[in-house]
């Protein structure tokens, strides 16, 4: 063996790490129920995301794969809304149950790397109040899941590192297979952690038939999804080969600014104190592969021109590790300084605290948060479009909508306004499509706000109405056009293909 091999696998002939401090349970978990209450109060408000939407239409289609997704996020959005009831309150429950539980996991994390009470308490403290975690804690999305599964993978990982034990392996392909199911990402959490491993060691973890048995377990767990986008030409690479064309450019230029901003600018010490902390302490040194882990991962997503919030969870971790030190060097006033004023602008940037009129606050630096605005009326702006097709052909007549969150809100909302079912060639929507051919009667077109040429398959069209959100709020569907067109030039099964949109 070289000597730089022998190096990275020397201290396995030592004992293992010493074990970690007690769990301060009872702190942690007060932390974690008290951003559950926040989250719940505040869930009601605004309304639904256009995300959402689209999950609870995909939930009443189930199958084992989606064209932009895998299916465990409509299922939980299916059934959040059998339990608690189809709102934006009873959907949110299940995100703000992951979100508590990720609270709890940063602060396992810290514990694990040694940190005491007084560190596992400010852990849990800045994770509950970071912009991202309290911001996919308020909607559900498949982030919320996904940054759960990526920060339980990395316990079990230092798990498997301070203890040596193999077996671990065994729950992280259980934990990773589960996590395919909801998300691909986790795929970029494994080529960093595995890589950094094989590079700063122990390499002998990689040599127990435990790692090849964990691979196979994620595997299996992960097959049904796979099989299904086989079978489907692996609709999942063009959705995101068409999201790097259209933004990976300006994701590139913004990654590093948001991974100063998405967690807070004022937790940047703590985490970087992290990243130093893991590299120079001699008694962490065989969790030393995070430091490889994170940067790696960076590189992943800067290559793939991927969005700056994938690279969070193991910022996150980083932030874990830097707590110890943080309450070692830093006055207790200073931190509980930076907490209270993160949580502060967490409160407007990532909640809906504001009034609807005010939304534009947040908006300029989270646009999402717009795009909870409107959709009753959007709806409203249909009927009325569709209160002027005649009776006579309104069992041939067609609503189409230009993108799924206009179809989910006429799913969710329509049949209250005596609207049919909507049909759109965006994403899952498109599967879930053509109108039959018999459909030869009126279309009833939602168009996207600055769209142009959707409308030249279709026949006599002319402007209806226009979508007013009733609150001046400038999101995507504001101002977007209904359209009535007598027909179509083609049957739909002739235009289905090319009215198919992947992202």
């Amino acid at each position: 063996m070289g000597a730089t091999a022998a190096k990275a696998d020397h201290h396995q002939d030592e004992p293992t790490a010493p074990g970690p401090a007690p769990f301060a349970a009872a702190p942690v978990a007060a932390i974690a129920a008290a951003l559950a209450a926040i989250l719940t109060a505040l869930s009601p408000r605004y309304g639904f995301h256009r995300d959402e939407l689209y999950f609870l239409a995909a939930g009443h289609h189930p199958a084992w794969g989606y064209t932009d997704q895998p299916p465990l996020t409509p299922l939980i959005a299916r059934a959040a809304t059998t339990l608690f009831g189809e709102s934006p309150a009873g959907l949110r429950t299940a995100a703000t149950l992951f979100v508590a539980a990720a609270v709890v996991t940063v602060a396992a994390i810290a514990r694990e790397l040694h940190a005491g009470r007084q560190a596992q308490i400010l852990a849990a403290l800045t994770a509950a109040t970071s912009g991202f975690v309290v911001g996919i804690g308020h909607l559900l999305s498949t982030a919320t899941f996904d940054l759960l599964a990526w920060l339980v993978i990395t316990l079990l990982v230092l798990r498997l590192l301070r203890t040596g034990d193999t077996r671990w392996w065994l729950a992280i392909g259980a934990a990773a297979g589960i996590a395919v199911e909801n998300k691909y990402l986790i795929v970029l959490l494994l080529a960093s952690l595995l890589p950094a491993l094989a590079l700063q060691g122990p390499r002998r973890l990689l040599r127990s038939p435990h790692f090849l048995a964990g691979i196979a377990l994620a595997a299996a767990l992960a097959l049904p999804n796979l099989i299904w986008q086989a079978t489907h030409s692996w609709p999942q690479f063009s959705v995101a080969g068409g999201i790097s064309d259209d933004d990976g450019m300006e994701n590139r230029a913004l990654f590093f600014p948001d991974q100063l901003l998405y967690l807070s600018p004022l937790y940047v010490p703590i985490w970087a104190a992290g990243w130093l902390h893991l590299r120079r302490t001699p008694a962490l040194r065989w969790a030393r592969s995070l430091t490889i882990a994170y940067p790696l991962l960076c590189f992943w997503v800067i290559a793939a021109g991927g969005k700056a919030y994938y690279a969070i969870p193991l910022l996150l971790v980083l932030l874990a590790a830097g707590c110890e030190p943080a309450v070692r060097w830093a006055h207790r006033r200073l931190l509980a300084t930076a907490v209270a004023l993160t949580a502060a602008m967490t409160a407007v940037l990532s909640l809906p605290v504001l009034p609807v009129s005010a939304i534009g606050i947040p908006q300029a630096v989270n646009a999402e948060v717009a795009e909870e605005v409107g959709w009753p009326q959007l709806t409203d702006a249909v009927a009325q479009a569709w209160s002027k097709v005649p009776p006579s052909t309104r069992p041939r007549a067609v609503i189409l909508a230009q993108n799924y969150g206009q179809a989910g809100a006429l799913v969710r909302y329509g049949p209250s306004r005596g609207l049919p079912t909507p049909y759109s060639g965006h994403m899952s929507f498109a599967d879930w499509g053509p109108p039959p051919d018999s459909r030869d009667g009126p279309v009833i077109l939602i168009l996207q706000r600055g769209s142009t040429g959707y409308e030249a398959d279709f026949t006599a069209c002319r402007e209806i109405t226009r979508v007013d959100n009733g609150h001046d709020v400038d999101n995507e569907e504001q101002h977007a056009a209904i359209m009535l067109c007598t027909g179509t030039t083609e049957p739909w099964s002739a235009l289905w293909p090319h009215l198919r949109r992947l992202y």
